[in-house]
């Protein structure tokens, strides 16, 4: 799990290790397969109505950003603990809140950067509205937080665990 401050983002060594292959990939065999995919796109003639090719360099550009965005996130990276389970909200914490109270409406989300989104749980950073209201919060303790229309809302920690991938 991530928490970036002042430029350090602290990493679980399972994170860490996820994205420096996910880098590896997208260094080596990806830069590879997008080359031919260029190269074969190229020969069917004309570039200014190729669209096999444009398509091709377009998944390059965002493969490149996407490499200079982990070769810097890496590069920062402070490899650390997992946090305790004690029922903390904080990075890496797999969180379960209640909507105004309403036990029945819940969310559960992963705390964490965006580098290190789970497709099975919806991610917010420790920076976002939710996250930064929630963060150090106790289980049973009631958060507020500020919507994007200003207005505020409030939400109760139902549960806060260690993510464990």
């Amino acid at each position: 799990m991530t928490q970036t401050s002042d430029n350090v983002t602290w990493l679980t060594q399972e994170a860490y290790n996820q994205l420096k292959a996910e880098l590896e990939y997208l260094s080596g065999p990806a830069r590879t397969e997008i080359a031919v995919k260029i190269a074969a796109a190229r020969e069917e003639g004309d570039l200014r109505e190729n669209g096999g090719y444009h398509a091709a360099k377009e998944e390059q550009g965002k493969m490149e950003l996407r490499v200079r965005q982990l070769t810097q996130l890496l590069e920062h990276a402070k490899v650390g603990e997992a946090p305790a389970a004690d029922g903390v909200v904080a990075p890496g914490m797999l969180v379960t809140i209640a909507f105004d109270g309403d036990e029945d409406d819940t969310l559960q989300f992963l705390m964490a950067s965006r580098e290190y989104a789970s497709n099975d749980f919806e991610t917010y950073s420790p920076q976002s509205p939710l996250g930064s209201g929630v963060n150090g919060k106790k289980v049973g303790e009631d958060a507020e937080y500020e919507l994007p229309n200003g207005k505020k809302a409030s939400v109760k920690i139902l549960a806060a665990k260690p993510f464990n991938g």
